[in-house]
Formats: C-alpha cells, sequence, structure tokens
C-alpha cells in the first residue's frame, strides 16, 4: 500500500471540514465504529461540531491531518483541498457533487474537477461525488451517514462508484464480515483498481469484490488483478451499465451485438475476475471466498430433508457450472447404513425426518455423502424458524451435525437457507466461526458458487490487451473520437486480410454488366454476383448466388444497378456459416465477437466476446460456448467442421488488426463459411479511422 493511500485508509488522526448534518456525521460515525485517534472539526465559525472542539482554519491544526472529510460546496471544496494539501495532508475524501459528473447540466463542472486535481497534487484523494469509506479493521470512519459495519479481525473488502449501494451493503445481515467498504465516485484521481490494490496489501483481507459503473484504466486493472491472483486472493465484480465511449458505428452487425458492456464483461473476463449479476450474488460469492477461496469445480452434495427442496435445488443449478455427481458405490453403502431401507438415494438427497432431532444419526448421514473425492462442497439446506416465535434448539443439531462432518471428514461444508430471511445473522456468524459457509437464498448462493467454481478454473491472461494505438505511437484513451472515417469496398477489405492468411474466394472485381459476365467465365461456374455500394448487401437485394451461365450473370447484374460488382467463385458444402467480428472500444481494447453467422446473426443472437489478443486454445473453448458448437462438431452424423481452419481464419483477422492498431476501426467476417476441409471467408468489411 503506498504511504499516503495508507495513511489514507489507516489515519490516526481526522480532520472534518464543514460544520453542516454530513460532517457532524463523520464524528458520529468514527465514534461509532471505535475510532481511537485524534479528530479534529474545522469550521471558520463555529466553537464545536457534532460536539467536538472546532479549529478556526486548517492553518492551525495541531499537525498536518493523515486523513480529511472534506464536507463544504464544489467551490470552496478545491479550496479546502488546496490548504490541506499544503499543509501535508495525506488524503481527503471529497464529498461535494457538482464536478465531471455534472459537466451537462452545469457546464463548467469538469474545469472544476480539473481545478481540484491541481489543488490536491500529491496528495490522495477519494471522490469527488462520494461518501468515502469505513475501515471496519483499525475503526476509523470518513462517512457522512449511518452503516451497518462493526469491527472485524479480517473479511472481504468492497469497492464501489456508488455511494448508495455501499451505504445498502453495509446492511446486509448474511454473516459477511467486512473489512474496508470504499467509495470512489468520479474517480478523478484514485480509481477502483489502485484503490483495490492498496486495500489487497492488507493481510487481513481475504478477497475483494466491485461494483462498476466504468473502468477508468485497463492497465491499472491488469495491475490489480494480477496482483490478487499472485496474493492468493481473488476478485467478483458486478458489472452494471454499457459504457458511453463506445463506437457509434452501425454499419455492421459486430457493432450491434458487441456494444461496449460486452467489452466491459469480455475484459473482466480475462483478468480473471468473476462476474455476478446481483448485489446479493456479490456478497455470497465474497462469503464463499472469505470461508474458503474458490472451489475446485462444480460437483456439489445437496442434502435436505425435503423432496421439495431436493427438486429445488436440483432445478436451480440447471444452466450454470454447478452439478450433482451421481452417488458412488460405498457412497450408497454408507448412506443405506445411515438412513435404512425406506429412503431413496440420489445427490441431491432428501433424507426425510426419520433422523431429524439425532445429531449422530445426522453427521452420519452427512459424512456418508461426502464420503467422496468427486465433491467440491456439500451442502446443508436448513431454514431456521421465526427466533421471536419458536425454539430453534432442533434446527441447532443440525449445524451441529455440519460442523461435526467438516471436521471428521475435512471436507468444505455448507448451510444454505433457501430463503434469506432464514438464515439468521448470529446463525451465519457462528458458522463461520466454526468453519462452516453460511448461504443466504438458494438463487443468490447458488451465483455465489458458480462465480467461485469459475475462480478455480479461471486466473488473468498473462498477455497485455491490445488497446488502439494513435498516430503518435502511443495507447488511445478512453473517449478519443475518431475524426474521419473510411470503408474499404468488400474486395479490398478481403484483400488486404488475405495478405495476412485469411482465405478467400476466387474473385474479380468489375465496373460494368458486361464485365461482369466475362469475369466469371473466367472464374468458373456457378458464381456469387454481389453489387457494391451496399452497407447490407443481401438486404438490398445485392447478392445472386449459384449463377450457372453469362447471361444469368448479365441479367442478375442489370437488375442490381450497382456502382461496381464483384464477381466470386461459389463455396458450398459448408457445415456451418460463423460471424467473426473486431470493434474498438476505446474504454476496453479490440473487442473480437464470434457467433452464428449468415441469416442467422441477428436472429439467433448466439456471440461470445473475447478481447485482443487471443491464442488458439482460448479461441476453441470460446467457439464450444455458442449454441451452434454442435454444428461445428457434426450434429447427428453430419461432417463436422474444420475447426483448425476457422481458428486459423480468426488469428488471420487479429494479425490484421495488430499490424493496423492505429487504424482499425472494425472489421467483420460474415459469413466465414465452415467446411469439413478449411474456412472461406465470402464477405468481408474493414472501417477504418483516424483518431483527433
Amino acid at each position: 500500500m503506498s504511504g499516503n493511500l495508507s495513511r489514507l485508509l489507516k489515519p490516526q488522526s481526522i480532520a472534518v471540514i464543514g460544520g453542516g448534518a454530513w460532517c457532524a456525521n463523520v464524528i458520529r460515525e468514527c465514534r461509532k465504529i471505535g475510532f481511537a485517534g485524534d479528530i479534529w472539526p474545522v469550521h471558520p465559525k463555529r466553537s464545536e461540531v457534532g460536539g467536538v472542539a472546532a479549529y478556526a482554519s486548517i492553518d492551525v491544526l495541531p499537525s498536518a491531518p493523515d486523513a480529511a472529510f472534506v464536507g463544504v460546496n464544489r467551490e470552496v471544496t478545491v479550496e479546502a483541498v488546496r490548504q490541506l494539501a499544503e499543509r501535508g495532508t495525506s488524503g481527503a475524501v471529497c464529498f461535494a457533487s457538482g464536478f465531471q459528473e455534472a459537466q451537462a447540466e452545469l457546464g463548467n463542472g469538469a474545469d472544476l474537477q480539473g481545478a481540484l486535481l491541481a489543488a490536491a497534487g500529491q496528495m490522495r484523494l477519494l471522490g469527488p461525488n462520494c461518501y468515502g469509506f469505513i475501515n471496519a479493521l483499525d475503526g476509523a470512519a470518513l462517512w457522512p451517514d449511518h452503516h451497518g459495519m462493526t469491527q472485524v479481525e479480517s473479511g472481504v473488502a468492497i469497492l464501489t462508484q456508488s455511494s448508495n449501494i455501499a451505504l445498502n451493503l453495509t446492511m446486509q445481515t448474511r454473516g459477511l464480515p467486512i473489512a474496508y467498504l470504499c467509495t470512489v465516485g468520479n474517480q478523478a484521481q484514485t480509481d477502483l483498481a489502485e484503490l483495490g490494490m492498496a486495500v489487497l496489501d492488507d493481510p487481513r483481507v481475504t478477497a475483494l469484490g466491485l461494483h462498476i459503473e466504468g473502468i477508468a484504466d485497463i492497465r491499472r486493472f491488469e495491475a490489480l488483478a494480477a496482483k490478487a491472483f499472485n496474493l492468493g486472493k481473488r476478485i467478483v465484480a458486478l458489472k452494471v451499465g454499457a459504457s458511453e465511449q463506445a463506437s457509434a458505428a452501425t454499419i455492421s452487425h459486430t457493432a450491434s451485438l458487441a456494444g461496449s458492456d460486452a467489452g466491459a464483461r469480455a475484459l473482466l473476463a480475462r483478468l480473471g475476475i468473476a462476474q455476478v449479476g446481483t448485489l446479493a450474488g456479490l456478497l455470497e460469492a465474497l462469503k464463499v471466498l472469505h470461508c474458503s477461496g474458490p472451489l475446485e469445480h462444480g460437483g456439489i452434495a445437496s442434502m435436505s430433508c425435503s423432496g421439495g427442496e431436493a427438486s429445488l435445488m436440483a432445478d436451480s443449478v440447471l444452466g450454470s457450472n454447478l452439478y450433482f455427481p451421481a452417488l458412488g458405490a460405498d457412497q450408497e453403502e454408507a448412506l443405506r447404513t445411515a438412513l435404512g431401507p425406506k429412503v431413496a438415494l440420489a445427490n441431491p438427497l432428501d433424507y426425510h425426518t426419520y433422523i431429524w432431532n439425532d445429531g449422530l444419526a445426522m453427521t452420519a448421514c452427512f459424512s456418508a455423502m461426502m464420503a467422496t473425492g468427486s465433491l467440491a462442497l456439500g451442502i446443508v439446506v436448513l431454514d431456521f424458524p421465526r427466533l421471536d416465535r419458536c425454539d430453534a434448539a432442533e434446527w441447532d443439531r443440525v449445524t451441529d451435525a455440519v460442523v461435526a462432518t467438516a471436521k471428521e471428514t475435512g471436507r468444505t461444508m455448507a448451510v444454505l437457507a433457501s430463503l434469506p430471511e432464514t438464515m439468521p445473522e448470529h446463525v451465519a456468524q457462528d458458522l463461520m466461526a466454526r468453519g462452516v459457509i453460511p448461504l443466504s437464498g438458494i438463487g443468490e448462493a447458488l451465483e455465489g458458487l458458480s462465480a467461485a467454481v469459475w475462480l478455480g478454473a479461471h486466473g488473468p491472461a498473462s498477455t497485455p490487451i491490445l488497446r488502439p494505438q494513435n498516430g503518435a505511437g502511443s495507447e488511445t484513451e478512453p473517449g478519443d473520437a475518431a475524426d474521419t472515417q473510411s470503408i474499404l469496398s468488400e474486395g479490398a477489405a478481403k484483400a488486404a486480410l488475405a495478405e495476412h492468411g485469411l482465405v478467400v474466394p476466387l474473385s474479380r472485381r468489375v465496373c460494368s454488366v458486361e464485365e461482369a459476365g466475362k469475369a466469371a467465365q473466367e472464374i468458373g461456374f456457378p458464381v456469387v454476383l454481389k453489387g457494391e455500394g451496399f452497407a447490407h448487401k443481401t438486404e438490398a437485394g445485392a447478392v445472386k448466388v449459384d449463377l450457372c451461365s453469362g447471361a444469368d450473370v448479365i441479367e442478375a447484374a442489370e437488375a442490381m444497378a450497382a456502382q461496381g460488382y464483384l464477381v466470386e467463385q461459389m463455396i458450398s458444402g459448408a457445415v456451418a456459416e460463423v460471424l467473426v467480428g473486431v470493434t474498438r472500444d476505446p474504454a476496453h481494447g479490440y473487442v473480437l465477437t464470434l457467433g452464428a453467422g449468415g441469416v442467422l446473426t441477428e436472429l439467433m443472437q448466439d456471440t461470445v466476446s473475447l478481447l485482443l489478443p487471443v491464442d488458439e486454445g482460448g479461441l476453441v473453448s470460446a467457439l464450444e460456448t455458442l449454441r451452434i458448437a454442435p454444428l461445428l462438431s457434426g450434429y447427428r452424423g453430419a461432417e463436422a467442421a474444420d475447426v483448425k481452419a476457422i481458428v486459423n481464419a480468426v488469428l488471420a483477422v487479429q494479425d490484421y488488426v495488430i499490424a493496423h492498431a492505429g487504424a482499425v476501426g472494425e472489421v467483420e467476417i460474415n459469413p466465414l463459411l465452415c467446411l469439413p476441409k478449411g474456412a472461406v471467408a465470402v464477405d468481408a468489411l474493414i472501417r477504418l479511422e483516424k483518431q483527433a
């Protein structure tokens, strides 16, 4: 952790600039969480703030504070930050809004944010437009509102751009120990990645959770991912929204299918950061990582005393990377001994109520289920009754049996409440203290487990992400715009890609109807005729296939009335058609999209996105995730496609993009005809752009 960030996040002295209710709240929250250092309110007219004697100005403070909460209006914030920096303060939280995020409304937000950064100099800033942070390890809260955290000895760190979401997360009752809760607001100086690296330096932090609206610096995110992995810690993220910095090109299918959100998700996957879709899933994933770390695989066991719960568990893993391995002979024998002849043995297991309230019998049952090396986790489904109306002693015997099973077998165990409200917080905390994972809610728990399984199989890529280059040879930044664009003709695009190894049909580009007929004779029938000057030729009726004579070609050309014509050798015998597209995403790099091609592209929306560069193994794995994968592997006895040739075609496109990274805006092949032997690009598009 860099010195200034360390002092900011672990302060011994805190200055609170301002006298309003928000500033008084900071003092209240510091006291509530047990802050033992000095608190120095600063206000020019008030003698005290929040019950603490105030100083008239920053320059009369006893010494330079380690951290400051600046809770004044946006104009005064800039001057206060300048004075704090001159005094030698390590870092400050800037609470005020009205900076870059309000540029459209106020007109001077960007200029004011620039002035704020200049005023800070080398002093660290969080925000502006953020609540700040809570350090529950050391008891420090530069936080202007209520929160639900208490001091912990170890736990996860959660970073978010949204202060209100951060506040909501502090109120969780799932038993998750949160060590750091930090907000970054506008990320004017310190972004999620840099702050993430700082909190990961703390050995008491076990995992990192991110709520991401936008990624400020890809290279820092790469460094964050590598650092976390090298420390043996894992990252889970909830990515929301689509970046406004995405390419606005609409001339191809790829641009509409990929989008910048796809780029962001591809980026996180490449960095080995697991992704969830809900806040609850984020909390459950972090809970699993805190208790056990990533799971080796998705093989799990479920045990409940209800057939309904067993069925619900079985249905809930469909479509995920979780599965229930069938029982082995040793498991069946041990379970039969524990449960008797009346219970149907399966995974998920309904152990009925025969052994309910019998701690030894339940331990024998659970241990029998875990008597195999094919399971990454054992789950006992258990919903606690309302403690204000019921006695939970019998339920406690179940958790005791789960704890005993974990000790006897050495296997990772969890207790899962099907509803989050039926896992009381004190039960979750007790289970965690005894080495068992408490899971709250079937849907979010399985989402969290899926993330943990994904993390067990993935880490950050070793090759840096390919970033677009500007004319000076340096990387472009998010927000850089193209001031000129040009679109190569299909023939020119194919020729350019063919120079990098892409296989294309034999073709002739001609200007007149008569020349089209002659070109067809030279190529040999059947041929395909395409009219030039159309973004989407098929929709415009500018593609005619299977033309078997010169007269057919001339008739088709006359009907098109195009600017020019491309006459091509007709390729037949395709097993499948694939889309291969690359778009320049200023926020994330070059996004590669693979998917169902031809007329199925928009109909099926069957795509996967990766960031360049990619390798052969990654491409094969990506193709296997598509819904058209069975066609590629030979569906119902049909011939399989030449996957090696498909991969080579994609790598040829990549080679072209790498060679022209300062100019390429977009490349698309649609379709790539996938043959039993070979893969041929029968349509191609290239959009070039010059950066401003």
